[in-house]
C-alpha cells in the first residue's frame, strides 16, 4: 500500500498533527545552522547585538561598515586568508582520509576473520575491543605524551593518525563483524569451489555484498576523525592543527577584534562538507543502518 493511500485513510486532524510536528521538528533542527550561516555574513556588533536582535536581521552596523551593504564576507576573509584556515582544512583532509582508509582496511580484514573463525577467542577479542572503545579517549593520549616528546614525534600528523586509528578500530571491528555475520558462509564456500582463494572470495564476492556496511562504517570513521578535538588539540602543533582545534584557537582565552566572526565563518565552512557528504551517501547510509550495522 502506497504512502499516499495510507495518508488519505488517516483522519484529517491526525494528518495535520503529523505534518505539523514534522515541520516543527525540521524548523527546530535546522534553525541553529541557518542562523549561524546568516550571522556569518554580518559584523560582530550585529550578530551579537545586545540592543536588538533585529540588528542581526537587518545588519544595521554591517551597512555602516560596508557602504550600505547588509552582508559582508569579512569573517570568511579573516578566517581563510588572515588566519590561514586553509592550512587546517588541508590537515583535516589528510587526517580524515588516512584514518578512514586505514580503519576500513584493518576493520574489514579483522571483522571478516573474527566472523568466520568460529573460535571462542573471537568473542573475547570483541569484548576486549568493546572495553577499549568505552575508555575515554584522553587516556590514550595523556599517558603517551612524554614518550611522544622524547621520540620527537609530537606535533606531526602521522602521530595523531595512528592514535585516532587505534581509538576507532574497536568500533569498526564491531560494526563490520556484525555485517559479516549477516552474510551466509555459503557465499564464501561457493566462490572457493569455483576456484577462488579465501582472499579472492573475500575481495570479489563478500565486499561487494556488504558495500553499504563498508560505506556506513567509513562514514562514521570519517566523522570521528573530522570532529575530534581531544586528541588533535593535544597531539598537534599550531602549524599542523586540524579544523576543530583551529576554530577553538580563534575564540581563545584573550578576545581579539574580529576573531569571534572568524570562528563563526570557520564553523560554517567546516559544516558544509558534512552536509554534502551525507547527502551524497544517504542511500548507502540508510541501507547500511537497516541492514544490521548497529544491531551488534
Amino acid at each position: 500500500m502506497s504512502d499516499a493511500t495510507v495518508s488519505q485513510k488517516r483522519p484529517l486532524p491526525l494528518n495535520v498533527l503529523i505534518y505539523g510536528f514534522i515541520v516543527l521538528w525540521v524548523v527546530l533542527a535546522a534553525f541553529p545552522f541557518i542562523w549561524t550561516v546568516w550571522g556569518s555574513f554580518k559584523v560582530e556588533p550585529d550578530f551579537f547585538s545586545r540592543q536588538s536582535w533585529w540588528n542581526a536581521i537587518f545588519g544595521t552596523n554591517t551597512q555602516i561598515q560596508n557602504d550600505g551593504s547588509s552582508f559582508t564576507g569579512s569573517g570568511y576573509y579573516g578566517a581563510w586568508v588572515t588566519k590561514e584556515f586553509w592550512r587546517a582544512v588541508g590537515n583535516t583532509a589528510i587526517v580524515t582520509v588516512s584514518v578512514t582508509v586505514i580503519s576500513l582496511t584493518l576493520g574489514t580484514l579483522g571483522g571478516y576473520a573474527l566472523a568466520r573463525s568460529g573460535q571462542r577467542y573471537a568473542f573475547w577479542i570483541l569484548i576486549i575491543a568493546l572495553v577499549f572503545r568505552a575508555m575515554p579517549h584522553i587516556t590514550l593520549v595523556s599517558g603517551y605524551l612524554l614518550p611522544f616528546f622524547q621520540l620527537n614525534i609530537w606535533g606531526v600528523l602521522p602521530t595523531s593518525i595512528i592514535v585516532l586509528v587505534a581509538i576507532n578500530q574497536p568500533f569498526t571491528l564491531w560494526m563490520l563483524h556484525s555485517f559479516f555475520l549477516s552474510i551466509p558462509k555459503d557465499l564464501d564456500e561457493s566462490a572457493m569451489v569455483d576456484g577462488c582463494s579465501r582472499f579472492e572470495a573475500f575481495r570479489r564476492v563478500i565486499i561487494p555484498v556488504m558495500w553499504p556496511g563498508v560505506v556506513t562504517t567509513g562514514l562514521f570513521s570519517f566523522l570521528l576523525a573530522y570532529n575530534d578535538f581531544a586528541v588533535t588539540s593535544m597531539l598537534l602543533s599550531a602549524d599542523n592543527q586540524t579544523m576543530v582545534p583551529k576554530i577553538s584557537s580563534f575564540l581563545g582565552s584573550v578576545q581579539e577584534q574580529g576573531n569571534v566572526m572568524f570562528a563563526v565563518a570557520a564553523v560554517v565552512s567546516a559544516t558544509v562538507p558534512l552536509f554534502i557528504l551525507v547527502l551524497f551517501f544517504q542511500r548507502q547510509i540508510v541501507s547500511g543502518l537497516t541492514a544490521g550495522a548497529v544491531k551488534g
